[in-house]
C-alpha cells in the first residue's frame, strides 16, 4: 500500500472518535506497528488533532471537517498554486498553515507510479517549484489546444540545459509537480518534461496535424 493510501485510510478509521490501538490499526492495514506509529507522528506533525500515545491508542480530536470534495485539475491546479504564493510570504503563521494544509491535502492524493527513471520525489519538491513552472502553463494550454509547436529551453534533473521543438500534446499533475508529454523533434520520440524544469517556452508559428506514430494515443509510457 502506498504511503498516501494508508495515511487516508488511518483518518478514516480515526474518524469515529474512539481509541484505536496501534496493533488493531496494523492488523488491519497489515503493516507493522512501528510503522504506525511513524504514521501517526507523521499526521501529528501535518497537523492532524491526533490524541493518544504508544502503547495507549490513538484518537481524533475535534476539528473543522469538511464533507469530501471531487476537484477538477484545474481547481486542484488553483489550489496549489495558493499554497505556494501563501509559502512564499513572510508572515510565520501563514506559512505554517499553509504547509500543514499542503500536507493534509498530499495524505489523500494518489501517488502515480512512474518509471524509475523518472522517479522525482513529489513530497519533497518546494512551492516555488510549482509557481515556477506555472508561469509557463498558459502558452503550454494554448499551444495543445491550437496544435502548435513549442520551442523549450529545457533544464534536466541532471542540470544539462537543451534547446528542444515539441509538439505538446498533455500536460499532468503528480502532487505539485506537473508535467508536459510531447514529441521531441531532436530525439524523434515522445518525451516526458517537468514544466518547473522549463526555463523558456516560445510558440512558434508552425502547426501540427496528427500523424501515426505521434500522437497522445500512441504514447506508452
Amino acid at each position: 500500500m502506498r504511503r498516501s493510501d494508508r495515511l487516508f485510510d488511518i483518518i478514516q478509521i480515526l474518524r469515529d472518535g474512539k481509541l484505536h490501538r496501534a496493533q488493531d490499526m496494523a492488523d488491519q492495514l497489515e503493516v507493522s506497528v512501528r510503522t504506525i506509529y511513524r504514521d501517526m507522528d507523521t499526521l501529528v506533525a501535518s497537523g492532524v488533532p491526533v490524541a493518544g500515545e504508544r502503547g495507549v491508542g490513538y484518537m481524533i480530536t475535534d476539528a473543522i471537517t469538511l464533507p469530501p470534495l471531487t476537484l477538477t485539475a484545474p481547481e486542484l491546479e488553483a489550489l496549489n498554486l495558493g499554497l505556494a504564493i501563501v509559502a512564499e510570504v513572510a508572515d510565520p503563521d501563514l506559512r505554517a498553515a499553509g504547509l500543514s494544509l499542503a500536507e493534509k491535502i498530499d495524505a489523500v492524493l494518489p501517488t502515480a507510479v512512474v518509471e524509475e527513471a523518472d522517479a522525482w520525489k513529489f513530497a519533497v519538491y518546494p512551492f516555488a517549484d510549482t509557481l515556477r513552472g506555472a508561469t509557463h502553463m498558459p502558452t503550454l494550454r494554448a499551444a495543445i489546444k491550437a496544435r502548435q509547436k513549442l520551442r523549450i529551453v529545457y533544464t534536466s534533473i541532471g542540470g544539462m540545459v537543451t534547446t528542444r521543438t515539441i509538439r505538446p500534446l498533455h500536460m499532468e499533475y503528480w502532487g505539485r509537480v506537473w508535467t508536459l508529454t510531447a514529441w521531441c523533434e531532436l530525439r524523434e520520440a515522445f518525451r516526458v518534461f517537468r514544466i518547473d524544469l522549463i526555463e523558456t517556452a516560445e510558440a512558434l508559428p508552425e502547426l501540427f496535424t496528427n500523424e501515426p506514430g505521434k500522437m497522445l494515443s500512441d504514447y506508452v509510457p
